[in-house]
């Protein structure tokens, strides 16, 4: 038990929390102006392909994260129109903005680098790993907490951010109102649709970065599909964590924690399919979980 539970396997699982965590973030702000995105698998997919084409187009790390920024915006935009302008279906749109994702890096994997299946160009450089002073000096906690790219330390700094904004500013109770109290908020004269607007694209910058961090932080290297349910996973964890952002993130451990343990799994003989199974096993058994926590709240029998 010890060799499985280490400073290593930790330090993987804050690996593995931030791609879900950052979808996940995105979830929150769209589901507190009354969005249901179910698109953050696609947006995310989006983001990791547009890292990897910025990286070979730039060659430079950061101009490809800001390019996968822009792609996954640009597609939330899309599912922005259809939902917001044209009042369609939002789980439907997000269902086929899923597909879409899929098809179309599938397609561009293909006319872009001639190649099926997966790039990888082993001269590409990934997102560097920060050492944090001092921290890193000190035995245990230094191996789980330092090390990381910059997007992870930047996943956990967007919850705390997101926390405050949302229920200390302004701006942030507007957000609330658009999606609580949509009615109650146009009558104080709130632009509602231009909120959730700007929910919905600051959903697919977040999924942007969680693609980035997929694709340049974890690997350096595209897979079609490569996402594997992870922006359903993060979806799972908006649910548990009740949108909160700082709810939201201790799901986020859970599920990432699940993943590091699957793939530590993989080394000790164990059946892969057994292994890849564990992170989706433990979302179906949280959906099961804010099921019973949503009934017991909705009878008042927890407030």
């Amino acid at each position: 038990m010890e060799l499985l539970l280490d400073v290593s396997l930790y330090g993987s699982t804050l690996r593995m929390i931030a791609p879900i965590l950052l979808a996940a973030l995105g979830g929150v702000i769209c589901a507190r102006v009354g969005i249901f995105n179910v698109g953050l698998e696609g947006l995310m997919l989006t983001g990791a392909f547009a890292a990897i084409t910025g990286n070979h187009l730039f060659g430079d790390v950061w101009l490809a994260v800001l390019f996968a920024v822009i792609c996954s915006g640009l597609m939330s935009l899309i599912l922005a129109w259809l939902t917001i302008g044209l009042n369609a279906n939002m789980i439907v749109v997000g269902v086929a903005l899923n597909f879409l994702a899929s098809g179309l890096t599938t397609y561009c994997l293909s006319a872009i680098f001639h190649v099926k299946g997966s790039y990888y160009d082993p001269g590409m450089a990934g997102l560097p790993k920060w050492d944090i002073p001092l921290v890193g000096d000190i035995p245990g906690v230094g191996g789980i907490l330092s090390g990381h790219s910059p997007l992870v330390y930047v996943a956990f700094v967007l919850a705390f951010v997101l926390q405050f904004f949302l229920f200390k500013t302004v701006k942030g109770f507007r957000l609330l109102a658009a999606g609580e109290h949509p009615e109650g908020a146009r009558s104080l004269g709130i632009r509602i649709d231009r909120i959730r607007y700007w929910a919905v694209l600051a959903s697919g910058v977040l999924c942007g970065l969680a693609g980035a961090q997929l694709s340049l932080g974890q690997v350096t290297q595209f897979t079609e599909g490569m996402t594997a349910g992870r922006g359903f996973i993060a979806l799972v964890a908006v649910m548990l964590g009740q949108n909160h952002p700082l709810g939201v993130m201790l799901a986020s451990l859970l599920f990432g924690f699940m993943d590091a343990l699957s793939i530590r799994l993989q080394g000790y003989a164990l059946p892969t399919q057994f292994t890849m199974a564990l992170p989706y096993v433990m979302t179906l058994a949280a959906m099961f979980l804010f099921k019973d926590r949503a009934y017991l709240r909705q009878t008042g029998r927890i407030d």
